[in-house]
This record gives C-alpha cells, sequence and structure tokens, in this order.
C-alpha cells in the first residue's frame, strides 16, 4: 500500500476525531490574541459536519466533549497557573457544560429537521451563554462575542447589541457556510453553491461595514481632570501578602503616585487587594495600618483615591448566607469581600465585588460541600459576601461617577450597564492578573474591557497589579498600556460622557430572547417526544 493509500486510510477512519481537534485549533486560532480572527466565521464548520455524518449519539457526545475540552484547554490553559486543581475543575466541568447546547441542537435536528434543526443550533448556544453569566458557576471568558475584541473597528455596533450581537454574527455565519459546504460536497460549483457563498460572504462582511458607519466621527473632548492609574507591580505569590512587607507595599503605592499627580488631578487609581491587609470596613478611620493612605490624601487634597482591600465586617447576628461564624469560642458573625474603596480625606464609599470567582471566591450552594477542599487550594471556605446589586462611587465633586469593576467583572457586559443605567459616567477597571504569571491570559482580560468600552460609550481607567494598566476611549482604542511586570504610572485627561447606548438601555435583549425562545423549543421538543412515546405504545397494546 502506497504512503498516500495509508495516509487515505489514517485520515478516513480517525476522521470524526481529526474534525475535533481541527474545530478546537480553529477556534483558538481565531481568539484574543491571535491576528487570525476571520478565522472564527469557519470554526464551528468541522464540528457540525462531524454531527451530520455520525450515526451514534453517545459517540458524537463523547467527540462533542473532546472539542469542548479542547478548545478550553487552549485557549485558558494560564487559569491552572493560579491553581492547578481550580485549573483542571474549570476546564472539565465547563466543557461538560458547553456539550448542553449542542446535544439539545442535535436533538432537535433529528426531531424537527435541518432547518429548525440548525436554527436551535444559534438559539441553544446563545441560551446557554445568557445562563452562564448569571449563575454562580459563570465562566463567560469563552463567550463567543469576545472573539473580536482585538477588531474594535468591526463591531462598533456592539453599543446596540454587547457582544450577544458577536456571539449571533458567529454562529449564522458558520451556519450558513456550512450550508454552501453541504451544497458544494453534494452538487459541486453550481447556481446553488455559488449563492449560498455569496450570502455568507455578505453575512461576513456587511456588519463590518455597517461598524464603520455608526462609529462615532469624534473624541475630541475638553476635560480640566485628570485621572492617575498606578500598577505597582508587586508579587501576589512571593511578595503582596508576606507579613511584614505591608507599609513598604503602600509607601510604593504612595511614591508611584505622587510621580504622577498635579493640581488638576482628581482621581488616583490603585488596583485590585491594593491595600495587602485586611481592614474592618466600619473602622477605617482607627485603622493605624491605614496611617500612610490618610497622610497622603491630607497631603494632597483635591484628589480621590480609587482602590482594592480584602475587608471584613462583623455582625451580632448572620447577616447573610455567606456569613461566617467565628470560631474558638467567640460569638457573632464576620463577613469577608473582595471591595474597591473611594476614599478622600472625609469621606469613603464601598462597592463590594458582585461576580466572584467560582471556587477561588464562591461556590453554589448545591456544592457547599465541597468547601473545605476548595479552601485547601486557595478558596474560601465559605466564600465572599458580596453586593446584590451595582453601585456607583460617586467623587464629592461630581468630577466622576465611576463604575467600579473589580478583578474579572469587566468580561460582564451585562452587568456592567446596570452602573451605567445608575449615573455612572466612567468605568475603572481593578484588577490583579499576577496569578496567571506572564500569559495570555492578561492580555485577553485586558483586552476584552475595550468591549465594554463600546457597548457603553465610557472611557476607561484601568489599574492592574502586575499589567495591562491602560486608558480605553469609547471606540475601544487602548492607550498608554504598560508592559506586564513593569513598575509605572500613567496620567491622562479623561472625560465623564453621559448618556446612554440602546445596548445599555435594554441591557442583554439578544440572549435573554434566545433563552425564552429555546426553553419553548425545547418543551415542545419534549411534548412532541412525549406524545410520540403513548402512540407507539397505544400500537404495540392492539397488536
Amino acid at each position: 500500500m502506497s504512503a498516500s493509500s495509508t495516509a487515505k486510510s489514517f485520515i478516513f477512519r480517525f476522521r470524526f476525531l481529526l474534525a475535533a481537534i481541527l474545530g478546537s485549533v480553529l477556534l483558538w486560532a481565531a481568539w484574543p490574541t491571535s491576528s487570525f480572527t476571520v478565522l472564527i466565521f469557519l470554526a464551528w464548520l468541522p464540528l457540525l459536519w462531524a454531527e451530520d455524518n455520525m450515526k451514534n449519539t453517545k459517540a458524537f457526545a463523547a467527540l462533542t466533549y473532546l472539542h469542548m475540552l479542547l478548545w478550553n484547554v487552549l485557549v485558558t490553559w494560564w487559569v491552572a497557573n493560579s491553581t492547578i486543581i481550580g485549573g483542571l475543575s474549570a476546564f472539565f466541568v465547563n466543557s461538560l457544560l458547553m456539550c448542553i447546547p449542542i446535544l439539545l441542537f442535535r436533538q432537535t435536528k433529528k426531531q424537527w429537521g435541518r432547518w429548525i434543526g440548525y436554527g436551535s443550533f444559534i438559539i441553544y448556544w446563545l441560551a446557554f451563554e445568557y445562563i452562564h453569566l448569571n449563575w454562580d458557576l459563570s465562566w463567560p471568558w469563552l463567550t463567543l462575542g469576545n472573539a473580536f475584541a482585538m477588531q474594535p473597528g468591526w463591531i462598533q455596533w456592539y453599543e446596540y447589541t454587547g457582544s450577544s450581537g458577536g456571539s449571533l454574527w458567529i454562529l449564522l455565519s458558520n451556519v450558513i457556510a456550512y450550508f454552501a459546504f453541504t451544497v458544494f460536497t453534494k452538487e459541486g460549483r453550481t447556481g446553488r453553491y455559488f449563492k449560498s457563498l455569496a450570502v455568507w460572504i455578505a453575512c461576513v462582511v456587511l456588519p463590518i461595514i455597517i461598524s464603520r458607519l455608526v462609529t462615532p466621527g469624534s473624541l475630541n473632548y475638553t476635560q480640566e481632570h485628570n485621572i492617575v492609574v498606578v500598577q505597582p507591580n508587586i508579587d501576589p505569590w512571593d511578595e503582596k501578602f508576606e507579613l511584614g512587607k505591608e507599609e513598604a507595599q503602600l509607601q510604593k503605592l504612595i511614591a508611584l503616585s505622587e510621580s504622577a499627580i498635579d493640581a488638576n488631578t482628581s482621581l488616583v487609581v490603585w488596583p485590585e487587594t491594593a491595600i495587602p491587609f485586611q481592614a474592618d470596613e466600619d473602622q477605617l478611620w482607627h485603622n493605624r495600618n491605614l496611617s500612610p493612605v490618610w497622610g497622603f490624601l491630607r497631603n494632597n487634597p483635591q484628589i480621590n483615591l480609587l482602590t482594592g482591600l480584602e475587608g471584613t465586617k462583623v455582625f451580632a447576628s448572620k447577616n447573610s448566607a455567606y456569613s461566617k461564624a467565628f470560631r474558638g469560642g467567640y460569638s457573632g458573625y464576620y463577613e469577608s469581600y473582595n471591595s474597591a474603596l473611594l476614599l478622600d480625606t472625609a469621606s469613603a464609599s464601598i462597592y463590594h465585588k458582585s461576580k466572584l470567582v467560582p471556587g477561588v471566591e464562591v461556590l453554589p450552594r448545591f456544592l457547599g460541600f465541597m468547601s473545605e477542599a476548595f479552601e485547601k487550594f486557595g478558596g474560601t471556605s465559605g466564600g465572599y459576601a458580596r453586593d446584590t446589586a451595582a453601585k456607583v462611587l460617586a467623587l464629592p465633586n461630581q468630577s466622576y461617577k465611576i463604575a467600579p469593576a473589580i478583578c474579572y467583572e469587566s468580561i460582564y457586559g451585562d452587568y456592567l450597564t446596570s452602573f451605567i443605567r445608575k449615573g455612572a459616567d466612567i468605568i475603572c477597571i481593578i484588577t490583579n492578573d499576577g496569578w496567571w504569571g506572564n500569559t495570555q491570559g492578561h492580555k485577553q482580560h485586558m483586552n476584552y474591557a475595550r468591549l465594554r468600552a463600546i457597548e457603553t460609550r465610557k472611557w476607561i481607567a484601568r489599574s492592574a497589579n502586575t499589567g495591562i494598566s491602560c486608558f480605553i476611549d469609547p471606540l475601544g482604542n487602548v492607550l498608554q498600556p504598560q508592559p506586564w511586570d513593569v513598575a509605572a504610572t500613567i496620567k491622562m485627561n479623561v472625560p465623564a460622557t453621559e448618556g446612554q447606548t440602546y445596548f445599555v438601555k435594554h441591557g442583554d435583549y439578544i440572549s435573554c430572547s434566545m433563552l425564552w425562545i429555546g426553553a419553548l423549543l425545547l418543551l415542545l421538543s419534549v411534548a412532541t417526544a412525549v406524545k410520540q412515546f403513548i402512540e407507539r405504545r397505544k400500537k404495540k397494546e392492539k397488536v
């Protein structure tokens, strides 16, 4: 047997496995920070082909899981740098969840035919993305609309649709591309093939043209206030939480801040948990460890400081589901928070992170029995408590009304719109991506923030402990980005922009609508299946 015959035999024998691998590689190759974004419009074809040609549903389910697992690992492998157990859990659990819409699509296609079937593929996936944004096992890093984070010129219409519009664009273009592919394989280069190819090209190109039309014409704002963003570059593994180094870290933050502030500086932004010790949020003014911060604010009375803090509060009785009882015979309860703290010389405003990291910061109640195990791997046994609603942090002089985004909250576009609806006119992201090391993780995270700028048409000031700190304008352009592993300070005159985009006013209406349509379609499918089962039973009884 010749080498070419052997290769063909191998490809045919493992064609479905190769399809799963190819599909995962295409999704990875199209994902930020790759420059091959255009591949996203074809990335689902291998899995759609495998579904169309595999007869055994169990085998297809296994193949789908492999596809999702490879996609998760290739794009987010860096999660394991923070905690190996947490990373592996994220890979295996998230991949399993991502199989659900695909298997529902297969069943619907089998029951209702190809047209409704491929429509359900789009509906179920968008419904899944909506659910995955709004529950305690949320991990929306792989939301399809995030794929365009490095192509802001393609997606200026996100101010109307949010990232769900991008997900819809990707899914629809892949379905059309697969239709063209099936016509070609069956009929060759017929008129129907060229028509379907033209439709696919139009589906890819028209949104890019529309993006050019909706781009605001000018960003020449005048603004008398400036913002200083600090990137202290303090290693979270070896230095940040080491006892005895707290004051030195505060002095470093203060020195970096004072190197840039001037008479027009209104706001200084420090990163997540920049204050390197736990502090009772009801006793801030009496906390001696914060003396350097109070001195810094007194010396610069014109500024406000936005900083991260791991806060606590003490309660006489249980305050929420996340209140933890004191141990060692002490009475009462306490709560821990990942907080954003806005300070001046006379007042303090606090927002508690709401979108918590699964496993590390929160566990769903049905997984509460695993809390002690997660605590051993860097999580919290009872989880952080949280704010249940958006809270705008307004500067006393009203120069800025801040939408604070802590850690990875900036990947939740629909959630951030709730701050804007409450009057926020700027977004401040405070984060610590140092846990992941110098990987694609911190680069993807920064680029996702560009989507939030476009969706809300607000400026973003981003302070990241080890990088990338930057400013982002309402078009999604990144300004003054600071490299990884460098201590830096940046300053910019940043305007507070009023008004609300269509997406801010209406939220994630696309995925929410698909959730209801998907639920109705699923209900009809179940009802039809039950009806068919009853009819078969009646026929058997008659026989």
